[in-house]
């Protein structure tokens, strides 16, 4: 028979070595899942929050609202936290398939703009955080348009064929449904909440009526296009088109990338935390949130991603040339001619669906 003594450093060394197997999936169970728009929260900003939580981040990406929300919907499980813009949180908060927040996790609320606060799409802010803003736009290379005499101020430029046969398969429009027929309307005079299928279908005809000169529809490569000079002009984000404009002043680019909001007016999406009902770690998302309240946290959206800011404490670290940029925060004119996408009744939504299916296809 075993002594005692060596029965218990026997007993010792089995304990160690299943700690020792067992750690690496108690360090695995302290992580975050975040579903994110892509390059929307910078590397620098997850890894200063990765070091104060002692966990990880782990993010997939989406590129559109509704791929998002077809994701969920499909049955996609597991995601703590989520970033949708306003009527994507309207529609979560419908399918009753968010967390309300413990706004006793969160000491930094406080620093939300007033504007932010209360939205339309989440009375009280019982669901959502506000993170950023961004305006869908018109990028463009500013040589190139300026050498052809092309106006950079109005959707004529990607909806116009007088316009387009000088940019003939230059040209990338947002591979979205919901942003693509919205600047359509806009740019016809209607508004993007408007609830008559006749005056979407009059945007379905002029889209087609511009499709042919289209190079592709694109939610990310247009970045890197653009920076590069393969394309010209961009229907896409504001802050996609401020990294455009860094990336190609970084690589010496012969030319320089500017982003104009057209005179028509466009979509202002402002983009929340939310947390999912299937997230393991609610703990988790609300410290990662309350982290990206902090002013200085919060400031990096917009000067390492060059998009709008929803806090007040962020202002004083945001550099003042971004700041000033009025494509990325709006002045009061322009905010007059910005909309926000609601969301439809289930029959217009199958409408649009339709006329999207027909523009891709056609």
């Amino acid at each position: 028979m075993m002594p005692s003594c060596g029965r218990r450093l026997l007993l010792a060394a089995a304990l160690a070595v299943a700690a020792g197997m067992l750690a690496p999936f108690a360090r695995a169970e302290d992580v975050l899942h975040l579903y994110n728009w892509n390059n929307y929260i910078s590397d620098d900003t997850l890894r200063r929050f990765e070091q104060r939580c002692g966990c990880r981040v782990r993010q997939d990406y989406y590129s559109d609202n509704e791929e998002m929300l077809a994701k969920l919907e499909a049955g996609a499980v597991g995601y703590d936290l989520l970033v949708p813009t306003g009527n994507a949180v309207e529609s979560l908060i419908r399918r009753r398939a968010l967390r309300p927040l413990d706004k006793a996790r969160l000491p930094h609320l406080g620093n939300v703009k007033p504007e932010f606060a209360n939205p339309w799409f989440d009375p009280g802010n019982r669901y959502s955080v506000p993170y950023a803003s961004t305006v869908t736009l018109i990028g463009y290379n500013v040589e190139k348009l300026r050498s052809l005499g092309l106006p950079t101020d109005s959707w004529a430029l990607i909806f116009e064929p007088r316009h387009l046969e000088k940019i003939r398969g230059k040209v990338t429009v947002l591979n979205s449904q919901r942003e693509l027929m919205a600047a359509a309307m806009r740019y016809l005079g209607h508004s993007v909440q408007e609830r008559d299928p006749t005056k979407w279908e009059e945007a379905e005809r002029l889209i087609l009526r511009a499709k042919p000169y289209w190079a592709t529809f694109s939610n990310s490569t247009y970045i890197k296009d653009l920076a590069i000079g393969n394309i010209w002009v961009a229907h896409g984000y504001s802050n996609d088109m401020f990294r455009a404009r860094e990336d190609a002043k970084a690589a010496g680019r012969p030319f320089g990338i500017g982003f104009t909001t057209p005179k028509e007016g466009a979509v202002l999406a402002v983009d929340s935390f939310v947390l999912h009902k299937s997230g393991g770690r609610p703990d988790l998302a609300h410290k990662f949130i309350d982290f990206m309240l902090e002013g200085e946290n919060a400031a990096d959206v917009s000067n390492l991603i060059g998009a709008g800011n929803t806090n007040a404490a962020a202002m004083p670290h945001i550099r003042p040339e971004i700041a000033a940029e009025p494509a990325i925060f709006p002045p009061p004119a322009t905010l007059r001619q910005l909309e926000m996408l609601r969301d439809f009744d289930p029959k217009l939504r199958r409408t649009l669906s339709r006329m999207w299916t027909e523009i891709k296809v056609r």
